[in-house]
């Protein structure tokens, strides 16, 4: 702080008056009949000196702001009491002239306290029929709310406000303190950042915004004198009201006067100002969430407000950081892509209306920092006011029997992000991918052959009358789509057409407790009690054959960063809604950078990528995707590289689409958050189904965004150890079978026959017929005779579409999707 010269004689001079007068002038106020008491003033001088002369000034409370990405378009703002400190040079010098005029007309000639003030005042209050007269000036005034905003009891404030003689001593003997160390100019300042102007706005800031729309700095006259006459009695002054207009206009104009009387102004310009009609605009500065910018970002401020109510560096309970939130003043630049988020409102509101019981959910996350760029759902980010409710009737049965509302078309649910009860959503054969993932680290590579059947006779073991057990068995029997052989397929393909038949099998192959764990490492959380229950050991896990198809519950934003995981080449980055925070003083706080660690190699996120590039249409130049894609139009709509994969779960009671680029991750989840065991059928291609909202969201978030091709991956990742395989063609069943095995490889002979050159009942030739990787399998087509010549053997083609599929272990069939 930087002390002001001060002649000694005057410091003496007002030392010893005050001393002198305020035994006498405080008395005089608080009790008249005694104001020429000896005593009083004896009392007065001997202990004026012995007060406290130290002011501890905490800040006062501030408003903090959310921005967007892009550092300037709000998204909400949030506090306790509405402030924002701001510099004398950002206030108009009317406001700065004007508040003077209406308070202290000798502010920058006493050293805090009035003297000739106090005697006014002392003389004044002798007379029983005069007006109280105060004698406090700016200084003494913002001693007042020093002292009662650094208060750290309840006592303390009362004690700082209320009105007896011990409070306008000490307001004295600090005011002659404070106007020491402090220039008058920051008095001033501070004065005008504590300062309550009412209707919620605490310092000239707010005060601006909420009555003028404007910065301080802009404030007129006319505008400076109607704030400057509002600090005495703001809620009686309030000029938003019918009865206080005409009080807030008189006392305006009383402070213009008053700015002519000071030199401030000249009477032309005072009579300019009073002539001015006065217009306030009411603008109360909206508060939390619920008051966002845009209504539908309310639930990406919400998820906002969850991760702040977890951080430890706010505080160490959620009291503390709340308070940090809403009192800390923090411009808050969050992740929101306004492009983005623009993009996901519009395409889940053209699929679905907001009165429609089906919630569609789309998320989206920058692979490489975990940067939430945007969260939509076809709701209202609002309370369904109890007095006149809004929302329909649930469409779980046994809430409708009882009348109870659902949570639609409004609510402030977590739907996308998960907490408060919401547990997720079955994801289908998106989880696919996990299989993957587990399988590429145990060496199996992208181009691993599997004739899928019909029906595959796992070792999971269920519960008998599940209907995904083998008939007459506790053996878990996936099926495919239309009850369909998948057909010889390998990674790319079967991911592709979603064959469920190739991939409980992989699952079986690598263990299901590494595909859960690999989950685990993507992203995925397991809220739900069942699914944290299988997920807890490995010996659970183990047990978990269903866990390939997707009956894990999760979120649309826990979906969406596990894929990032594997655009961002294996690093995991944890989903955050922020990209920057400054504090008031504007240090950058290191608890908005990204959280990143590496979880998967490389080469394993590239191969899983380069499948995943199958069932959305694209293809590298390694990839063997087959011809039959589930969601194959959303390559050509979005018209950059991509990756993804669809699901569906059992009847279709929810749908889902993953969509990726290098620079964005779209996961879209469409189910009924009210009753998950809906009768209504989740779509995927339809307008109405989930695909539309997932790609249209992602071609909108990367209009003007540059094409980055995925890394394809490397040769033994993708072919693994080829070998040759040797030509059986007419040989006896047992002698092909014996060859093939001696060759490294793992013959299985298929169930049909094949027209063929060959004897009948002898080896027509394989599948593969030229090469496969060492230990994988080789099908032997036998032949049927008839003279055909065997041609040459192809992947087959399964039925298009979600196949069957099994539940929970225990449980019922779920869709592959």
């Amino acid at each position: 702080m930087r002390k002001r010269d001060h002649n000694v004689l005057t410091n003496a001079a007002s030392l010893l008056v005050c001393g002198l007068l305020a035994g006498v002038v405080v008395a005089a106020a608080a009790f008249p009949a005694v104001a020429m008491s000896g005593l009083a003033a004896k009392a007065g001088a001997e202990t004026f000196g012995a007060l406290p002369t130290e002011l501890t000034v905490a800040r006062a409370p501030q408003i903090s702001y959310l921005l967007a990405s892009d550092g300037k378009t709000p998204l909400a703002t949030m506090y306790d009491e509405n402030r924002r400190d701001v510099k004398l040079a950002d206030i108009s010098p009317y406001m700065q002239k004007a508040i003077i005029a209406a308070e202290d007309h000798d502010f920058y000639k006493h050293n805090g306290v009035d003297i000739n003030g106090v005697a006014r005042a002392f003389v004044n209050n002798q007379n029983e029929s005069a007006g109280r007269q105060g004698a406090s000036t700016l200084t003494m005034q913002y001693v007042r709310l020093a002292i009662a905003y650094s208060a750290t009891h309840p006592a303390d404030v009362v004690a700082a406000t209320e009105d007896t003689s011990a409070r306008k001593l000490r307001e004295m003997r600090l005011a002659l303190q404070v106007d020491k160390e402090f220039s008058k100019d920051e008095i001033l300042t501070r004065y005008l950042n504590l300062a309550s102007f009412g209707n919620g706005a605490y310092g000239i800031y707010a005060a601006s915004q909420v009555y003028f729309g404007k910065p301080p700095s802009k404030l007129k006259i006319e505008e400076a004198a109607l704030l400057a006459g509002m600090v005495k009695a703001p809620t009686t002054n309030d000029p938003t009201t019918k009865s206080g207009y005409p009080l807030a206009l008189d006392r305006r104009n009383y402070v213009i006067q008053n700015m002519v009387t000071t030199k401030a102004i000249t009477q032309q310009e005072a009579d300019a100002a009073k002539a001015t009609k006065l217009v306030v605009k009411d603008r109360r500065t909206p508060n939390g969430c619920v008051a966002a910018n845009v209504n539908s970002w309310g639930f990406f401020c919400d998820y906002f407000y969850r991760w702040w109510m977890q951080q430890e560096t706010f505080g160490s309970t959620s009291y503390d950081r709340e308070r940090r939130l809403k009192s800390g003043g923090y411009t808050i630049v969050t992740s929101i892509d306004v492009q983005a988020q623009k993009g996901a409102d519009k395409a889940v509101r053209k699929a679905k209306s907001e009165n429609s019981k089906e919630a569609a959910m789309v998320a989206v996350v920058e692979p490489g920092t975990g940067r939430v760029r945007a969260l939509a759902v076809n709701r209202q980010f609002k309370l369904d006011d109890p007095k006149n409710p809004k929302n329909k009737i649930s469409s779980d049965p046994a809430k409708s029997k009882k009348g109870i509302k659902g949570n639609y078309p409004a609510t402030v649910n977590p739907l996308l992000t998960g907490g408060d009860g919401i547990t997720g959503y079955q994801a289908g054969s998106t989880f696919k991918i996990f299989s993957i993932l587990a399988a590429l680290e145990k060496g199996i590579p992208l181009s691993y052959p599997f004739n899928a059947p019909q029906q595959f006779k796992s070792e999971y073991i269920i519960d008998s009358s599940s209907p995904a057990a083998c008939k007459g068995t506790h053996f878990y029997c996936p099926t495919n789509s239309g009850l369909k052989a998948g057909g010889m397929q390998n990674m790319w393909s079967a991911f592709a057409q979603s064959v469920n038949t190739y991939f409980v099998p992989l699952q079986q192959q690598v263990g299901a407790e590494n595909v859960v764990d690999a989950a685990k490492r993507a992203g995925i959380q397991f809220r739900a009690s069942n699914d944290a229950k299988f997920a807890a050991t490995k010996e659970a896990a183990h047990q978990w054959g269903a866990f390939t198809l997707g009956v894990s519950s999760t979120t649309p934003l826990d979906l969406a960063n596990a894929y990032a995981t594997l655009a961002a080449d294996g690093k995991y980055c944890e989903p955050v809604p922020v990209q920057e925070i400054r504090d008031p003083e504007g240090n950058k706080l290191d608890i908005a950078n990204p959280r990143c660690e590496k979880r998967f190699s490389t080469d394993v996120a590239r191969a899983a990528v380069d499948a995943a590039r199958c069932p959305v249409g694209d293809n590298s130049k390694t990839s063997k995707c087959g011809g039959s894609r589930t969601a194959g139009n959303v390559r050509g709509i979005v018209d950059a590289p991509v990756a993804g994969k669809s699901g569906t779960t059992d009847s279709e009671k929810t749908a889902a689409l993953v969509a990726m680029t290098k620079q964005y991750s779209v996961a879209g989840i469409m189910a009924d958050p009210d009753w998950p065991q809906t009768n209504v059928k989740m779509k995927h291609k339809e307008k109405d189904g989930i695909n539309p909202p997932v790609y249209e969201t992602l071609r909108d978030a990367m209009k003007g965004k540059p094409r980055i091709n995925f890394e394809p991956p490397g040769q033994k990742i993708s072919e693994g150890d080829q070998r040759s395989i040797p030509d059986v063609k007419c040989q006896p069943i047992e002698t092909a079978k014996s060859r093939i095995k001696g060759a490294g490889f793992i013959p299985v002979v298929s169930d049909g026959k094949v027209a063929s050159s060959c004897p009948a009942g002898t080896a027509a030739g394989t599948n593969p017929n030229n090469r496969q990787i060492k230990g994988g399998v080789v099908s032997i087509d036998v032949s049927s005779g008839g003279g055909t010549p065997a041609g040459t053997n192809t992947p087959g083609q399964p039925g298009n579409g979600p196949g069957n599929g099994p539940g929970r272990p225990g449980g019922g069939g779920r869709p592959g999707g």
